[in-house]
């Protein structure tokens, strides 16, 4: 990363605020749900970290302890951010991811929610620029930390599979992706958090294998090292549309630990670390479709109360990044 000490990145008269970097992890399909154990796997999964960050129940909507719509304690804000954009129907991927990253309503711009790949209007609207176009625009690092196989670059290169909007975003602001090689160095992490799925499905036996609660720790490491990046968690959605109730629970157990090491390294002073969804699935556990339930936001850093002011919807992600890295607005 950059060193404050000699002085502001500048493209042009426009430096990126020094010393500054911001993480968003994403996780796909979390929502905030009831409180029934029979629905939402929350209630029975063992989450001691963001328990012990926000206290019991902090993942039902409408618990009672929201206080001007967030949950503030002096370590950090959680934010209920909607997902549905005034736009009817159940929230996707591809509007959503594109809308994090662009601060654009997207829904609203193509007229509905899609997914789970981006469409031609969804793709149109992310080739325009993100917040990975933005912060290279400005002479900064950024990057996407979550890697993949050779097998995904060669599909893609092939036409047998699309980029979905988080890979399209970094693509289209010039970057390349993360690869075997970067995660066996240690310069991404698995979405799986382990690496094993890597070693007994994909076939790379030399992958680096960790804990949850490691590879948070690997994440903060590696972020300190980009203005701008972004960690893709995936299963979490794909833990909403298939299996059990404790299968979920103990897959949020897994995201609480990894959570637990990012937030445990993470350096308050000079980061904003985002945690946020982009629709709701996993904590409804009687259907396999996304929700209309507002997802969880969550914000990390000596500035998380004073940013999370400006957060209501998933538009506002965006804003929040600008405004920390001092990025136009």
């Amino acid at each position: 990363m950059h060193n404050a000490t000699e002085g502001p990145l500048i493209v042009g008269d426009a430096p990126l605020s020094p010393g500054k970097y911001v993480h968003l992890f994403f996780m796909d399909g979390v929502g905030l749900g009831v409180s029934d154990p029979a629905v939402n796997p929350f209630t029975v999964a063992h989450m001691p970290y963001l328990t012990g960050l926000f206290g019991e129940g902090w993942y039902i909507q409408n618990n009672g302890r929201f206080a001007n719509g967030k949950l503030s304690t002096p370590h950090a804000t959680l934010i209920p951010t909607d997902p549905n954009l005034g736009v009817p129907g159940r929230p996707q991927s591809a509007t959503g991811q594109a809308t994090i990253l662009t601060g654009r309503n997207v829904p609203h711009l193509i007229g509905e929610h899609y997914g789970p790949k981006p469409n031609q209007a969804v793709r149109a609207i992310v080739t325009q620029g993100t917040l990975f176009t933005e912060v290279v625009a400005r002479g900064g690092r950024a990057a996407l930390i979550t890697p993949y196989p050779q097998g995904y670059f060669d599909a893609i290169a092939s036409g047998k599979r699309l980029y979905s909007s988080v890979p399209l975003a970094a693509t289209a602001a010039g970057l390349a992706l993360m690869t075997a090689d970067d995660l066996h160095h240690g310069r991404a992490v698995s979405p799986d958090f382990t690496g094993r799925g890597w070693r007994d499905f994909l076939g790379y036996t030399d992958i680096p294998l960790y804990t949850p609660y490691e590879a948070g720790r690997q994440i903060a490491h590696i972020a300190r090292n980009y203005h701008f990046s972004f960690f893709e968690h995936w299963p979490s959605d794909r833990a909403g549309h298939r299996g059990t109730l404790a299968e979920a629970a103990r897959h949020l157990e897994q995201i609480d630990a990894a959570l637990g090491g990012l937030i445990d390294t993470w350096d308050h002073t000079a980061g904003l670390l985002i945690i946020t969804s982009d629709h709701g699935n996993i904590e409804e556990k009687v259907h396999r479709q996304h929700t209309r339930n507002p997802v969880p936001t969550i914000l990390v850093g000596q500035a998380h109360a004073t940013m999370a002011v400006h957060i209501a919807n998933l538009t506002d992600i965006a804003k929040v990044v600008r405004k920390f890295l001092g990025l136009a607005t």
